[in-house]
């Protein structure tokens, strides 16, 4: 059984119940024609019959599911319930509307032989039932396959949040551990990078507020986010570390998700140009190639070759890429001893609004 109560509330749309109205008067005209063919009565006559008592049942069935249950659907029985109240009580409130229109007696109809009567009740019966499984079918079919989306798109905002959690100690503990080495041996230098290290979380404390209010992290952003951490590790590496970070305007507004090239960034530093005695760069590169938003994270370091278990930092990335851009986007990297390390990240272009 369908658990109704973990779906959305639903909404009144008028385009929709429009729509489904307009559906039930051509259903109700076509009905009209099969009584004129078989009866022979006025189709003019059939007609105002027929749309009185079959808006009267659509109405109340579409209705009144609702008041059963307003957050979901009710269930089978209740439904073919509502569906027979809503034929025999449509069926003698329409046909005493439509006297009305007609200028009859209110009750002709209604004292119409036995079987006339129960004939035209059957086909109300038959034409309600049908419409009720239509419509009723379409609509939880699409109302499931919203709330399915809906859970598709929390997973993964869940998971996108649980890595960036994992990311930002990462980089934390690894500033940390080399701060607590500057205290003992260069006092100076470790008070630098203790202000350098306050303003960078200050800086992304406020960007991660501002961005969840939002909704959006763009490259510029991005980008930023890395100009703070590169001076923040240029306070312990002195002139051994130098970086640069090519953005084109054009690009700043490309969405991405948050700290997805910080981790790539701290790979070059840590595993290329810590161990060589004179360091070596950083780049930092985005550019627009057809359909695809291609980042490129490179270093001038010792290099390494390839490895099958790759490190925190390049698996996250990865991980990170199929959860943003299901089977949409990947990351190559390259390296090799003495030549540094290079990685491309293909991401899908989204046009600016």
């Amino acid at each position: 059984m369908r658990d109704t109560a973990a779906m959305p509330p639903f909404k009144f749309k008028p385009d929709i119940a429009a729509r489904r109205a307009l559906v039930v008067v051509v259903v109700n005209t076509v009905i009209a024609l099969i009584i004129t063919a078989v009866n022979g009565d006025a189709f003019a006559v059939n007609l105002v019959y027929s749309q009185c008592i079959g808006l009267g049942i659509w109405a109340m069935i579409d209705g009144g599911r609702h008041v059963l249950n307003p957050s979901g659907w009710p269930g089978a029985w209740r439904m073919a319930l509502l569906v027979v109240v809503a034929v025999l009580t449509s069926y003698g409130g329409g046909s005493v509307v439509a006297n009305l229109l007609l200028g009859r007696d209110l009750f002709a109809s209604l004292s119409n032989v036995p079987r006339a009567t129960l004939g035209f009740v059957l086909m109300s019966l038959a034409a309600g039932g049908f419409g009720a499984y239509y419509f009723t079918s379409r609509a939880m079919l699409a109302h499931a396959r919203l709330a399915q989306e809906e859970a598709q798109r929390q997973a993964s905002e869940a998971r996108l949040k649980l890595l960036e959690s994992q990311l930002e100690p990462h980089m934390l503990f690894n500033t940390l551990a080399n701060l607590r080495v500057l205290i003992g041996t260069d006092p100076v230098r470790a008070t630098a990078m203790l202000d350098r290290l306050n303003d960078f979380l200050r800086a992304t404390l406020t960007a991660s507020r501002t961005e969840a209010s939002a909704g959006r992290h763009t490259l510029d952003q991005e980008f930023a986010r890395l100009r703070d951490y590169l001076e923040l590790m240029a306070v312990r590496m002195g002139p051994r570390l130098r970086y640069t970070l090519d953005l084109p305007d054009e690009l700043t507004t490309q969405p991405v998700p948050p700290l997805l090239l910080q981790p790539l960034v701290e790979n070059c530093i840590r595993h290329g140009l810590e161990p060589s005695l004179q360091g070596g760069e950083v780049r930092v590169s985005a550019r627009h190639e057809g359909s695809d938003l291609v980042l490129e994270v490179s270093d001038t370091g010792v290099g390494s070759e390839p490895s099958p278990t790759p490190g925190f930092g390049l698996s996250q990335v990865r991980e990170r890429l199929e959860t943003a851009y299901p089977g949409r986007a990947r990351m190559d990297w390259q390296g090799r001893p003495g030549g540094g390390t290079r990685a491309l990240l293909t991401l899908p272009w989204t046009p600016s609004p």
